[in-house]
């Protein structure tokens, strides 16, 4: 069977400079590109070699629904897989985010946190890395 694998996802910020250094931060990735995208707005591409998040800006942003848990097509969370739980959250808590919700199930840890714009991150370990 071929090896298939998610190679990015695309999701609108209000500042994706601003996001991408948190990620630096906090998951260790890098900016692997960044400039000018659809309809005058703004895209930095932030990751790993293999996988990366396009965090885009349009020039006129509009305002989401409050829960997109509960819209067709909303985003629920985004989950990133870490190696050190513990020093990932001591990342997260010093980049001003509050982690929640943890948990411990086979075969790994996790935990949640908003970002400044709302979204949600699950950030997870798994005990057979």
């Amino acid at each position: 069977m071929e090896h298939i694998s998610l190679e990015h996802a695309n999701i609108t910020v209000s500042d994706p400079e601003k996001t991408a250094a948190w990620m630096q931060t906090v998951f260790g990735w890098r900016i692997r590109w960044q400039g000018p995208a659809l309809d005058t707005g703004y895209t930095v591409h932030v990751g790993t070699d293999a996988q990366y998040l396009a965090l885009y800006c349009p020039a006129d942003l509009q305002k989401t629904p409050s829960d997109p848990d509960s819209f067709l097509g909303g985003l629920n969370h985004i989950g990133v897989c870490v190696r050190d739980l513990v020093a990932c959250e001591s990342r997260a808590k010093k980049a001003g985010f509050t982690p929640r919700d943890h948990a411990e199930y086979e075969p790994g840890s996790r935990f949640y946190f908003h970002d400044f714009d709302g979204i949600e991150y699950e950030v997870v370990s798994y005990s057979f890395e």
